[in-house]
């Protein structure tokens, strides 16, 4: 019976593939240029054969024609614990090097690789650490040095749930280890491994975080010196205008007093640095504009003012997405929506079943700024179908179900800017604006 059940299974399966191959299950999403577009599940079927052939990761080398040496590092400032497991052994062994030495590493790793190759098969290293501090160079270092790395989720990876747990370095790598290996074996939803972007696309991060970092400090210089004034009976100031340092000697307190001396330094010290924030985020915003004039094409910036050209979706917003959201591929939109930290967390054990919202496990800049031009989009594309289909739920109702439908919104929203960029679909019923 069960064998029977099995080949049933494997024909079934075939037959899904071979309609797969044939086109026959590509989501469509509309006509461009007289065809059909459809994207997104022949990538995923081609996963399911490649999951299906591997179902222990065997694109990594840890099948037996390699002598696998696994490596767990446990990273801190001051020293890196190394935890080291060489073939056919059960036992792991524990090093400790100072931070970011990596002169100490790579003696370790030839160390490995020596007593590994006395099996007389080829060697090969593959190593995790938790994502965090240290950023992406130890992985690229590592990568260079012939070393197949995983960055780990640290929150995706299962601890003790009693309420006083021990937690150290010891404890920390074997976890480490264990969930490497599990990974390894091809056990399901043991791990979150970070997609790690390449050099060029985390640098092209820092241009919408230092401007994000510019714009609170610009607020926080402006509302000091607006709230030092207010104390002193003065309302309505404007930091930035031109003259403003002019005009402090014939400013009078509320009292009719002309403005203490000590005060009026710290007034322009305060001044300086708001003009300085103010100047560094305008050369910073022309840099931009620059960029996307001269954007090649199929460039990221070329995606920018792809997605500035829809009303609601501005440079600032599009360079933001692109450089947070869309420099890389998905699949479908289940991967969308769990990248922005906007897909539901239900719970539903015995009798209790309840919605416990959205999983904000993703990357919550690219969460707020998809909030963020949800609100625009429902206000600057109001014939759209989504903004249709907002106002049909919430109508007049104000607070908390106008909140939680734009979360709504703006999960439906990326996807079809998604669609947008890989197709050229554009979002039912949105307006376009002219060229940048």
């Amino acid at each position: 019976m069960r064998a029977s059940r099995r080949m049933a299974a494997r024909q079934g399966l075939a037959a899904i593939l071979r309609d797969a191959r044939k086109g026959a299950l590509l989501r469509s999403y509309g006509v461009v240029g007289g065809q059909e577009v459809r994207i997104g599940l022949q990538r995923l079927i081609q996963t399911l054969e490649i999951k299906m052939l591997k179902l222990d990761h065997t694109d990594t080398p840890t099948t037996d024609d390699y002598a696998t040496v696994y490596v767990a590092f446990e990273l801190s400032k001051a020293k890196w614990k190394l935890g080291v497991m060489l073939p056919g052994s059960g036992k792991m062994s524990r090093y400790t090097i100072a931070g970011g030495e990596l002169t100490a590493l790579t003696a370790r790793l030839a160390t490995a690789r020596t007593k590994a190759a006395r099996t007389g098969k080829p060697v090969r290293i593959v190593s995790c650490y938790e994502a965090g501090f240290d950023g992406h160079w130890l992985h690229r270092w590592l990568t260079d040095q012939g070393v197949v790395n995983y960055e780990i989720d640290p929150a995706s990876i299962q601890v003790n749930r009693r309420a006083r747990r021990a937690k150290t370095d010891r404890i920390d790598l074997e976890q480490l280890m264990r969930a490497l290996v599990a990974y390894l074996r091809g056990e399901p939803r043991v791990c979150s491994v970070v997609h790690v972007p390449g050099v060029e696309d985390e640098d092209r991060k820092r241009r919408n975080r230092e401007r994000e970092r510019l714009l609170k400090e610009r607020t926080a210089h402006t509302n000091r010196i607006k709230g030092l004034l207010h104390a002193q009976g003065i309302r309505d100031v404007m930091p930035l205008k031109p003259g403003f340092l002019d005009n402090l000697d014939g400013l009078r307190t509320g009292d009719g007093r002309p403005l203490p001396r000590r005060f009026k330094e710290e007034i322009v010290r305060e001044h300086e640095r708001l003009c300085l924030a103010h100047k560094q985020l305008a050369v910073l915003e022309a840099d931009s504009r620059a960029e996307q004039r001269a954007a090649a094409p199929g460039s990221a910036e070329a995606k920018t003012v792809r997605l500035a050209q829809l009303k609601g979706i501005g440079p600032v917003g599009g360079q933001g997405l692109v450089n947070e959201v869309f420099y890389r591929s998905f699949d479908n939109r289940r991967q969308i929506g769990s990248y922005f930290g906007l897909v539901g967390v239900p719970y539903d054990s015995g009798d209790s079943r309840r919605d416990q919202g959205i999983s904000k496990a993703g990357n919550h800049r690219a969460r707020e700024l998809a909030i963020e031009l949800a609100w625009l989009w429902v206000q600057h594309q109001p014939d759209s179908e989504l903004t249709r289909w907002f106002r049909e739920r919430v109508r007049d109702i104000k607070g908390r179900v106008r909140r939680i439908a734009i979360v709504a919104v703006a999960r439906k929203l990326m996807v079809a800017l998604w669609r947008y960029i890989e197709t050229g679909v554009v979002p039912t019923g949105a307006v376009l604006r002219p060229s940048l």
